[in-house]
C-alpha cells in the first residue's frame, strides 16, 4: 500500500532519534515506500471549511546530528491530499491540544487521523483511566481541600498531580509526616482551575513505573522504567531508567479489559502505565516506549502500528 502520510508534531529537528517513538514511525512509513509531510500544531488550520496545513516534504536517517531533511513549505489539504495523518506532538492535553482534535475532526475517518482525534479529547490520560477503576489504585479526583486531606488521612502517604499534567511535571510525594501538603494545594490552585488527582503512593515504583504498548486494543510489549534514587517518579527525562520486562497475568488481565475499548475507539497507538499491578494512566495523545521495547525483545513496533492503520484503511 503507498501511504500519503502528515506527521503533526513538534519540530523534528528537536527529537532524541535514540528514544523517540515518532521518529521511527516516520521510519518505518519511509520504508515501506509512503510519502512523508511534516508540520507542526500550529500550522493546522481550518479555512472555510477546509481543514488545510503548511507541511514540508520529510526525509528520515538514523544519523546522529543529521536525523532529517525537510523540503519547500507548501500548503496542504488534509481532506484531499494526505491518506493519515498521525497526531503526534506532545501534551499539555490544554486548550490548543483540544483545538486541534476538534479541526482534525472535519477530516476523519476519510483520512484516517491516528489516534481518533475525538476519542482523544474524550479520553484524557488521568481520566480515561477512571473507567476501569478495578485496576486502579486508591484515587480521589477533587478540589475541595477538606475532602483531599481526608483521603491524606485514610491513607496516609500520598501522591498529588495535576491532573492535566505529563512527564511527571508536578507530581509529589507526600510523606505522612510532611508538612507541605497545604502550601502545595495552595499553589496548586493558583496554577490550575481543574480539580487535582490524589492517589495512594505505591511502594512498588522503586522496582518500576511499567509501560505497556497495545496496538489497537492487543498488548503488543512493555518496558519497566525504574526510578533513580531519591526520586518519587519513573518517567526517561527526569532519570527513570528502561529495563527489560515480561508482562504478568495482572498485567495481560488489564490489557484483556481495556483492548476492546480501546479498538472500537479508534485509539490505535496506545501506552499505560502500571506500578505494582495498578493502572495509573492510559496515554493515547502521544505514547513513547516504542524503541526500548524493540531493542529489549528484538522487534519492530512500529511496524505492528502500521500493519494496524493499513488494515483500517
Amino acid at each position: 500500500m503507498t501511504l500519503r502520510v502528515a506527521i503533526q508534531m513538534d519540530h523534528v529537528s528537536n527529537i532524541d532519534i535514540n528514544s523517540d517513538s515518532t521518529f521511527v514511525l516516520a521510519l518505518e512509513a519511509q520504508q515501506r515506500g509512503y510519502s512523508l509531510l511534516h508540520y507542526l500544531p500550529e500550522q493546522l488550520m481550518l479555512k472555510n471549511g477546509r481543514v488545510l496545513a503548511e507541511a514540508e516534504p520529510l526525509q528520515v536517517r538514523r544519523e546522529k546530528g543529521n536525523h532529517f531533511t525537510l523540503g519547500g513549505k507548501r500548503i496542504i489539504d488534509l481532506a484531499t491530499d494526505v491518506d493519515v495523518v498521525l497526531m503526534r506532538q506532545d501534551p499539555p492535553f490544554d486548550m490548543a491540544y483540544i483545538t486541534a482534535t476538534h479541526i482534525l475532526e472535519h477530516v476523519h475517518p476519510s483520512t484516517l487521523v491516528v489516534n481518533d482525534p475525538g476519542e482523544v479529547r474524550s479520553a484524557p490520560e488521568k481520566l480515561f483511566v477512571t473507567h476501569f477503576p478495578e485496576f486502579m489504585p486508591p484515587t480521589l479526583i477533587a478540589s475541595d481541600r477538606k475532602q483531599i486531606l481526608a483521603f491524606r488521612e485514610e491513607y496516609k502517604d500520598i501522591i498529588v498531580k495535576p491532573l492535566y499534567g505529563n512527564g511527571g511535571a508536578g507530581v509529589f510525594h507526600i510523606t505522612p509526616d510532611d508538612e507541605n501538603l497545604n502550601a502545595l494545594l495552595e499553589l496548586f490552585t493558583g496554577l490550575y482551575r481543574e480539580p487535582i488527582i490524589v492517589q495512594a503512593y505505591l511502594k512498588d515504583v522503586r522496582q518500576g513505573d511499567k509501560r505497556i504498548i497495545l496496538i489497537d486494543g492487543e498488548a503488543a510489549g512493555a518496558t519497566n522504567r525504574v526510578p533513580k534514587a531519591g526520586e518519587a517518579r519513573s518517567n526517561m527525562h527526569v532519570g527513570g531508567t528502561a529495563m527489560k520486562s515480561e508482562l504478568t497475568k495482572r498485567e495481560r488481565d488489564i490489557c484483556a479489559a481495556i483492548g476492546p475499548e480501546l479498538k472500537k475507539r479508534g485509539l490505535i497507538f496506545v501506552g499505560i502505565d502500571v506500578i505494582g499491578g495498578y493502572m495509573t494512566e492510559i496515554n493515547v495523545t502521544s505514547p513513547t516506549g516504542i524503541q526500548e521495547i524493540n531493542r529489549f525483545d528484538d522487534v519492530q513496533l512500529e511496524a505492528g502500528i502500521w500493519d494496524a492503520i493499513e488494515a483500517r484503511l
